[in-house]
């Protein structure tokens, strides 16, 4: 039997046309649409027009994909850092477009949490904080700790937030407004920390938890740097 037009499309896609780059730019479409099966080759094939059998032309299997989406995604995170900013300045980007990218792609954000993809735009993030703590003093195994220190805090942060737009809105909106319920109505007796500033803690947003982890990771390079060795 004659295949179809589309069928004949598909074939063609799936040959010579697909390209690894299509694929990762298929996957973050996808992620950016707020999907969960950025990388099922099924939910991939439908996006490319392609035979989903093809994907394992260009990529070994799902992890494969995912690591290689990352670090599309760390690339486009350092793009958006200026040029010529101070070592403090630069780890402050690298948190805000770290952040952007992630809730632009939460599904890859909070994937990524707790991997490491082993490609050239995370050894660039890494150059990037290193050459951070070593223009603020430390060296050795002093800007390794501290690279370190940055690095893991700001993945866990943004994780936590992008795996957050994940869940259905009437979880995100439960969990939203447990500051102004639940926790304005704790026993002070039992509990008269959170009683004491219930009020405060229902004010407190996103945007300033942020800016506060970002902010006390500086001082922290800050302090080491200008403690003596071996103090």
């Amino acid at each position: 039997m004659p295949k179809s037009p589309a069928a004949k499309a598909r074939s063609k896609r799936a040959g010579s046309q697909l390209t690894p780059g299509a694929i990762i730019d298929a996957s973050l479409r996808i992620a950016a649409r707020g999907s969960e099966d950025a990388f099922t080759v099924r939910r991939l094939g439908e996006e490319l027009g392609a035979d989903p059998t093809a994907i394992y032309r260009h990529f070994r299997d799902k992890d494969e994909l995912l690591l290689s989406v990352a670090d599309h995604m760390l690339g486009e995170a350092l793009d958006a850092i200026p040029d010529g900013l101070g070592w403090k300045a630069r780890i402050r980007a690298l948190a805000d477009a770290s952040l952007a990218v992630a809730l632009k792609y939460p599904v890859v954000g909070s994937a990524m949490a707790s991997r490491t993809t082993r490609r050239s735009n995370e050894f660039r993030v890494v150059e990037l904080i290193l050459g951070a703590v070593r223009e603020a003093g430390l060296e050795g195994s002093e800007a390794a700790v501290h690279y370190r220190m940055i690095g893991d805090t700001l993945l866990a942060y943004v994780g936590q937030q992008a795996a957050f737009l994940l869940f259905d809105a009437d979880a995100r909106a439960a969990d939203d407004s447990a500051w102004n319920r639940e926790y304005r109505l704790v026993d002070a007796q039992r509990f008269p920390c959170i009683a004491g500033v219930s009020g405060e803690l229902a004010e407190v947003t996103d945007e300033q938890i942020f800016d506060a982890t970002v902010e006390a990771l500086i001082s922290t390079v800050e302090k080491r740097a200008a403690t003596p060795r071996g103090a």
